[in-house]
């Protein structure tokens, strides 16, 4: 997949492992969630524009570099993209939110939409979508679909695991659509969860099962 991005840092490696052992807490889950997605975050956003500015040192005047344009949109797929969200926003605290509430009917595994609200102006700010996994990627194909019914154009996906069905279907759906991972699993499952995976990021987030 030409647009796929798997984040080997060793750090990331690390704390993932951890993040898939069934016998790591909620507690723990959480946090390393949320490093992950730190991380992610900052090769994610290698390519933001930056403006030079004037500024003074304790020594002197230069000039420097700083962010240019309007701030990014980090949406999260809820529920479970909030675990991933929380890492992102301590890296770019600056970042605007947005939401997407989708639930996958587990007969047919489509997503149903029940909440949707982005800032007015998405149309003109990087967009960030996350969800910790990308399996079947049919609510990341919906989520996507929606910010460019709102005219988004810039848009980007972050999730902790992929599977090959997922980044296939995300590829053919949304060919400019790039996607960072911090693995690529084998397959799914009859039940649409990724294997080896990590179970049900959503239950192991909240601690919900």
């Amino acid at each position: 997949m030409p647009r796929l991005v798997i984040v080997d840092h060793p750090l990331v490696q690390h704390k993932l492992t951890l993040l898939r052992m069934k016998q790591t807490p909620t507690a723990e889950f959480r946090r390393l969630a949320r490093e992950i997605a730190l991380l992610l975050a900052y090769e994610i956003t290698r390519d933001l524009p930056l403006a030079p500015v004037p500024i003074e040192t304790p020594l002197e005047a230069m000039e420097a570099r700083m962010l240019a344009g309007k701030k990014l949109c980090i949406v999260s797929i809820l529920r479970a993209g909030n675990g991933l969200l929380e890492g992102m926003l301590e890296l770019l605290p600056s970042a605007r939110v947005g939401h997407i509430g989708l639930w996958r009917d587990p007969a047919t595994l489509q997503p149903v939409e029940y909440y949707y609200k982005v800032p007015q102006d998405i149309a003109e700010r990087p967009v960030i979508v996350v969800d910790p996994m990308l399996a079947t990627a049919n609510s990341a194909v919906r989520a996507v679909d929606r910010l460019k019914a709102d005219g988004a154009k810039d848009i980007k996906f972050a999730c902790l695991i992929a599977a090959p069905e997922g980044t296939a279907r995300m590829h053919d759906a949304h060919p400019d659509v790039p996607v960072f991972t911090a693995a690529l699993d084998r397959q799914l499952n009859d039940h649409g969860y990724i294997l080896p995976g990590l179970g049900d990021a959503g239950d192991r987030l909240f601690g919900t099962r």
